[in-house]
């Protein structure tokens, strides 16, 4: 297991984010669709990685809770993309488990007809990297 300023620098490298430049002001968590499903909010994603307070978030269900819609992304007045941590934490997350979540198998049992293109291309995002 790496230690936290490592974990936090591999998660910070993979985002490309300066979580620095948050200044908690909460508008990103504020236009979050998953908001109220989620344990941590994207500004709390950001801090928590900041300081390095990363284990919690890596058994957090919220990191599945996150639609990855990057609302968070466009309502930053700081240029901080909340959504990028949160999918590297994730992507750090299925690593460490070994396996992930979603296979290309998997797709056609649960797929619907009605089911967005968009829907699919994030589901794929978030369990195929």
């Amino acid at each position: 297991m790496k230690h936290n300023n490592d974990l936090r620098e591999e998660i910070l490298r993979m985002s490309g984010v300066d979580t620095a430049k948050c200044m908690k002001c909460g508008k990103c968590s504020a236009t979050c669709p998953a908001y109220d499903e989620m344990e941590y909010h994207p500004h709390q994603f950001v801090g928590m990685v900041e300081i390095g307070e990363i284990e919690p978030l890596l058994s957090s269900e919220s990191l599945y809770k996150c639609l990855s819609c990057f609302a968070c992304v466009d309502r930053c007045p700081r240029g901080v993309a909340p959504a990028k941590v949160v999918e590297a934490v994730r992507l750090t997350a299925i690593r460490r488990q070994g396996a992930n979540h979603m296979t290309a198998n998997d797709v056609p049992l649960i797929l619907e007809t009605d089911t967005p293109p968009q829907l699919l291309v994030s589901a794929f995002r978030k369990y195929t990297k």
